[in-house]
């Protein structure tokens, strides 16, 4: 993996190696494997499985709420809500990919009840955003999620930090995991400030509906069976494991891989393997990060189901062996040491307001 926050140019040329092969059609080729290994049918009873346990988890935790009562250990439930609800999201990610059925409008219908429904996000916001991503990511001015924000992503967005923003990024790797807690609040002020916008809301009145009615049937039930001081520790334990969950299963797909500059051109089969970063861990890795852990093949295949990414992976991989294409997978403790040690060194980027110019290139340094 490179050490540098950014791919350095690529340089464009006509003279083209008559022997070269179009990276083009090596995809066009490894797709072509993929779908003779029927790796991109749908796994129908898988998702309804996976339904049907999640469904039972919540269910679980409700009897768990209305049983406990007044008592302290309803933070458990709390904490046991955070993880169930992301969850949900996962699979609601999966179904806005097309993942679960082979009707578009049913994987829309079945993705906007359990992101908007049931954890309580913006199905539109989150398609909107994500699809961007998908069709660049890493790529400063066309992925949204490098785009500037609490932290920094590359270099040239900490050097232009100020004021309290600026004393964050300076320290945002010891930070990264602290502030996660903050993503779940983070991810609904951004639904609701969707779907309440000017902006265009896909079915912004059914997602208005869904999402009003299950915060407020979240806060009411806290609110009404608790006291206020625990109805209060109770929101707020489950918004941070939510949170928390929620970026520390996405935070590794891409941040620390190189970032692509602005204008670069790179053909489809590089710009999704090479900023991407697979996990290893096997089954369990698979069920704690909702599939994100293939990340590579998820970018690749976006619609391919999530029991066969697994076999998609080693063929992948071989292919980008053959290709010679940096193909990069780490264990989960590695890749979370590599996402903080790159916040950090985006992080010296930033203005101390209270450092000389000089001072500053020294600490670099």
């Amino acid at each position: 993996m490179t050490n540098t926050s950014t791919l350095g140019p690529v340089r464009a040329t006509s003279r083209r190696d008559p022997n070269r092969v179009n990276p083009t059609s090596t995809y066009t080729a490894l797709l072509a494997s993929i779908r003779q290994e029927g790796l991109l049918q749908r796994s129908r009873v898988f998702y309804m499985s996976l339904l049907g346990t999640l469904v039972l988890a919540l269910g679980g935790c409700i009897a768990g709420f209305i049983l406990l009562g007044d008592s302290w250990f309803q933070l458990l439930i709390a904490a046991a809500l955070g993880i169930v609800f992301t969850q949900f999201a996962f699979l609601g990610h999966e179904a806005s990919h097309r993942q679960v059925f082979e009707s578009g409008k049913a994987n829309d219908r079945l993705g906007r009840i359990l992101a908007s429904g049931v954890a309580g996000l913006s199905y539109s916001w989150w398609m909107t955003k994500h699809t961007r991503h998908h069709g660049n990511p890493n790529q400063i001015g066309r992925d949204p999620d490098i785009d500037p924000d609490t932290v920094s992503f590359y270099d040239e967005d900490a050097a232009a930090t100020r004021g309290w923003r600026a004393a964050i990024v300076r320290r945002q790797g010891y930070l990264f995991f602290p502030l996660l807690t903050l993503e779940g609040v983070n991810l609904h002020v951004h639904s609701i400030s969707h779907i309440f916008g000017r902006g265009k809301v896909d079915r912004r009145w059914l997602e208005i509906t869904l999402i009003v009615a299950r915060l407020a049937a979240v806060v009411a039930a806290v609110f009404l069976v608790l006291p206020l001081g625990m109805a209060f520790a109770f929101l707020g334990v489950q918004l941070a494991v939510f949170g928390f969950y929620m970026g520390a299963a996405f935070a590794p797909n891409h941040i620390g891989m190189p970032v692509i500059p602005a204008g670069t051109k790179l053909d489809f089969l590089r710009k999704q393997v090479l900023t991407s970063r697979n996990i290893i861990g096997g089954t369990w890795a698979t069920v704690l990060f909702g599939g994100l852990n293939h990340q590579v093949e998820h970018h690749l295949f976006p619609s391919m189901a999530r029991p066969h990414l697994a076999r998609a992976r080693a063929m992948v991989r071989e292919h980008c062996r053959v290709e010679g294409i940096d193909y990069t997978e780490q264990t989960v403790g590695r890749a979370y040491t590599n996402v903080i040690q790159y916040m950090n060194r985006v992080g010296l980027h930033a203005r101390d307001p209270f450092n000389c110019p000089a001072l500053g290139n020294l600490r670099r340094v």
